[in-house]
């Protein structure tokens, strides 16, 4: 009998292990790999021979201030943006179970439609109505030089605010169904009002869903590409190294695909520290 549950098990396994280790794991160690070595040339003019350099590639990300500078860059986008994102998700998704919005699954797709445009389409049909030759909305756009350096930034915030609000909705509404009604009734006979049970029942009961969606926020972040990419045709204000996967990807353009390889080494590292240290944050407040 164990035989036999152990080919069950391996047979539902394997194809995803296969699957996983292909296109996971091995890119992943490839990546660590090459970013170990480095080019040299014999002569000015010499064949490329690619050496094992050690820690030269990660020696030149640290001391890259472009790179870091865009890491701090994305930080900053990520302190001001993921709350707001998570605070209007929230918002939506306890209207929607407050029973006060009639038609609640019209609004739930309403909601997450943003979701199913691509982030690249969505980009480009922001970027239209920003700029001010093109935008349909020229009061605003005369006014305010949303494609500036000041406000670039922001301007890809919202974007970003828009397509993914509806995405975190569904997560935290998706909870708050689960939560059993006699909780509800229970504080309705104790005189518990609307916004009572909200505060004090639903929202506690929900936080371990709003940190998956935390979390996933934070990778987005720092993973940030489509929006300040498409972005660059709208406004000069975004370089090449605007934000940290724009540089990997500019540096692998040149190509030098194992200096490419370290700063995706670090990013990557930066962000399992920043979700980790987020995780057990939330675990110590008692989150779970």
């Amino acid at each position: 009998m164990r035989k036999r549950h152990v080919s069950a098990i391996l047979f539902f396994v394997t194809p995803f292990g296969v699957l996983f280790a292909l296109f996971y794991l091995i890119p992943i160690g490839y990546a660590v790999w090459q970013s170990f070595h480095t080019v040299q040339r014999t002569g000015t003019f010499g064949p490329a021979k690619e050496v094992f350099g050690g820690l030269v590639q990660y020696r030149q990300v640290f001391s890259n201030g472009p790179f870091w500078q865009s890491v701090e860059r994305v930080l900053l986008f990520g302190a001001v943006q993921v709350p707001i994102m998570l605070g209007v998700a929230l918002f939506l998704a306890l209207l929607l179970d407050s029973g006060l919005v009639k038609g609640r699954r019209f609004f739930r797709l309403v909601y997450f439609l943003p979701y199913a445009v691509p982030g690249v389409v969505a980009a480009i049909m922001w970027g239209y109505l920003y700029s001010p030759n093109l935008s349909p909305f020229t009061a605003v756009t005369s006014n305010a030089d949303l494609l500036s350096p000041g406000l670039v930034l922001w301007a890809m915030a919202n974007v970003v605010t828009w397509v993914y609000v509806g995405y975190n909705m569904l997560i935290i509404y998706s909870a708050l169904l689960a939560v059993p009604t006699e909780i509800y009734e229970a504080a309705k006979i104790d005189g518990a009002g609307a916004f009572r049970t909200a505060w004090s029942i639903k929202i506690p009961l929900v936080l371990p869903a709003i940190v998956l969606t935390t979390v996933f926020s934070i990778i987005g972040t720092l993973q940030l590409l489509a929006e300040p990419q498409v972005f660059r045709s709208f406004s000069s204000a975004v370089s090449s190294t605007y934000t940290p996967n724009l540089t990997v990807l500019s540096t692998s353009s040149v190509p030098n695909f194992s200096l490419a390889a370290a700063f995706s080494v670090v990013l990557a590292l930066a962000t399992f520290v920043l979700s980790f240290s987020f995780l057990k944050f939330t675990q110590r407040k008692g989150v779970r």
